[in-house]
């Protein structure tokens, strides 16, 4: 059990958005929670009555109401809000509690100044870029491809496509080109948006070479749109194209021409609750990446649910979380509006000119609830920083925490040096269901090191190895009921064969998440790692994330990957350790003895690995993901590139080290 770092205020349920939802549920629904686990429950036993009352308490703008709530209970297959007629841009404009003058957008970066747009500039800015749109022939059901980053402009095109009923679809500018023909040539898109390059740190970087490449990959392209955004003055050319969009820079359009003027009014093509709003796409670390298609209707209304009443998010904050396009964070940061609250948008180098630099961007923006990754806070806490004395974070009062698991260290470091006033809340979720399933809620404490909540709606359980539900003990995480949220499907999986193969091929009926969990008495949770990179040794399982915490604890150590090599005749196999020491440090056997040590004492003997080594990196996705199972797969036999997809990767060249070890090691 981990010690309490923060309580709730005796007043929270006067103050806080929950609290205003369990008396709008007193009032028009005659309900009466004592508590969050009450309330819970509920959510996750009457599906139709708790999703319907999300609806209802939004007040969500349908164009012709459901005829139902949940015609299909069962997974997959569930069928949510049949008959309704909806649009996500229409819901997330309306904006609740924000005047035309109040921004709404606070966009900075490291390649041009700060661009911030009002309310009433945003709904101007995608009405004529849907117009623009319309122009080029986009219709309900084309794709609309962006290579771009986390700008404002991003957005209004995911706002403008989807108030046409065309579906978005993003890649973040540092992917390489195979990484993102491999995510579009299996969606088709027909209109591509991208920028010239973009500014990381100092650094320039130059994409209109990929841009070429990634048009000429892509027969289905109709349009392509270039964003000046490296180069404002040398690409600000564009206009009607004589030449056709075949490869050729001379194919373009620029963004002005898309965004220009024009006296179409803004409207928003009502579509059914499962149209596809956009596609987003597993890391593609192996294998081609699955292109996951999420609906209009699942998305609001999850997002509704989880920024306004476990976020608390309103119109008095500025909700910032750093993401880039690439991640299902930046979809989930981008429906703050929806909830009336402010969104302040980061492209760049998070480290640059160092690591204070995002909490300096809090203070200057007022941002009101900070969004990161635990890898950055882990890493903010390694470099001794202390944000509260680089920044005032006096208008902070909430953090989150994704990406991967934060230990208890890191939660303590939140609460000393960036405020013990505001509550942290560290969530888990994925791009499956583009939210957090486990996070935290104003109605409950935060304990160092755990996850506070199951969230409202999500029926997650822990689950033994012969399938039963087990409490306080490490079990698979599993969703027993459907949420809005889950996956329309894949792309082009008209049988939904892939779709089934990827959730629930282990529990029939029951989405396998691929992550091991344990659910404590009272609710709390722990992730300890994904399942598939689980470590079993002598039959115990061991979570990876309990032993990063140990290793990169010690101030040598600056980053680590361990893998468990299993043993085909059945024994312990073998623990192998890669580590990434502080410049200047040599592996040796007096450091070796030490990280045995620490994790003997403080995990158990059966932590303690074979082997370590030193590399000079931990191989990571884009989103700084570590990579166990492609080195397991490595070091057992498999060639680099099928074991990875290396434009998915933000460092390719780690990989190196481990094939040179692969080559050196007796295989079995």
């Amino acid at each position: 059990m981990g010690d309490m770092l923060w309580a709730p205020p005796t007043d929270v349920r006067e103050r806080s958005r929950i609290g205003a939802y369990l008396r709008w549920l007193r009032e028009h629904r005659g309900l009466d929670f004592a508590d969050y686990d009450e309330l819970w429950r509920w959510s996750t036993t009457d599906l139709d009555g708790f999703w319907r009352s999300i609806w209802d308490h939004f007040e969500v703008i349908a164009h012709t109401p459901p005829t139902a709530t949940l015609a299909e209970r069962g997974m997959p297959g569930a069928r949510w809000f049949p008959g309704a007629t909806l649009n996500y841009a229409e819901n997330v404009l309306r904006m609740p509690g924000r005047a035309d003058d109040d921004p709404v957008v606070i966009s900075h970066g490291q390649t041009r100044p700060p661009v911030t747009l009002t309310a009433g500039e945003l709904r101007e800015q995608v009405r004529r870029v849907s117009a623009g749109l319309r122009r080029l022939g986009v219709t309900a059901g084309d794709r609309v491809a962006a290579y771009a980053p986390n700008i404002a402009e991003t957005y209004v095109l995911l706002l403008a496509t989807a108030s046409l009923g065309a579906i978005f679809s993003s890649c973040a500018p540092e992917f390489g080109t195979r990484s993102v023909t491999d995510r579009w040539q299996q969606i088709e898109p027909t209109v591509l948006v991208a920028v010239d390059g973009y500014r990381y740190g100092d650094k320039p970087v130059d994409r209109r070479a990929e841009v070429a490449a990634i048009r000429a990959a892509l027969p289905s392209l109709r349009h392509t749109v270039r964003i000046a955004y490296l180069d404002p003055e040398g690409a600000a050319g564009g206009g009607p194209a004589s030449a056709p969009a075949d490869g050729t820079s001379d194919g373009m359009l620029s963004w002005a021409d898309v965004a220009a003027p024009t006296d179409e009014p803004l409207t928003f093509t009502p579509v059914p609750f499962d149209h596809p709003l956009y596609v987003l796409y597993s890391s593609g670390t192996t294998g081609l990446p699955k292109p996951i298609v999420h609906g209009h209707g699942g998305i609001l209304l999850e997002h509704l649910k989880m920024l306004a009443l476990h976020h608390d998010l309103g119109p008095a904050d500025r909700f910032f979380w750093f993401t880039t396009t690439g991640w299902m964070m930046w979809n989930f940061l981008v429906s703050g509006p929806a909830v009336g609250a402010a969104i302040v948008l980061f492209d760049g180098n998070p480290g640059h000119p160092d690591l204070g630099g995002l909490w300096r961007l809090a203070a200057e923006t007022g941002t009101t609830y900070f969004g990161t990754s635990a890898p950055y806070l882990l890493a903010c806490r390694k470099a001794g920083l202390v944000p509260r004395e680089v920044a005032d974070l006096s208008a902070l009062r909430g953090v989150g925490s994704t990406g991967a698991p934060l230990p208890a260290e890191g939660f303590r470091w939140v609460y000393e040096t960036v405020g013990d006033h505001l509550q942290l809340q560290s969530l888990s979720g994925g791009t499956d269901v583009c939210t957090g399933f486990v996070g935290g809620v104003p109605l409950l404490p935060v304990y160092a090191g755990e996850i506070a909540c199951r969230a409202l709606g999500a029926k997650v359980e822990a689950r033994s190895a012969d399938g039963t539900p087990v409490i306080g003990e490490l079990g698979e995480l599993v969703i027993t009921e459907p949420m809005p949220s889950m996956p329309v499907g894949f792309w082009n999986d008209p049988d939904g064969t892939r779709y089934s193969e990827a959730y629930f091929d282990v529990y029939p009926g029951v989405w396998r998440h691929g992550d091991w969990i344990t659910i404590n008495e009272r609710g709390g949770c722990v992730i300890t790692g994904r399942s598939d990179a689980t470590l079993n040794r002598g039959g115990v399982r061991l979570g990876t994330a309990e032993f990063y915490s140990v290793v990169e604890g010690l101030d040598e150590v600056v980053d680590s990957v361990v893998v468990h090599l299993e043993d085909d005749e059945g024994g312990a196999g073998e623990l192998l350790l890669f580590v990434v020491l502080a410049e200047g440090l040599e592996l040796d056997d007096p450091m070796r003895t030490k990280i045995c040590r620490e994790l003997r004492t403080a995990l158990s003997p059966r932590h303690v690995p074979d082997e370590i080594h030193q590399v000079r990196s931990v191989p990571r996705t884009l989103s700084a993901k570590k990579l166990e199972v492609p080195v397991k797969k490595i070091l057992t036999g498999t060639p680099v590139d099928q074991a990875a997809a290396k434009g998915a990767l933000a460092n390719p060249e780690s990989l190196t080290a481990f094939a040179a070890l692969a080559k050196s090691r007796p295989q079995a």
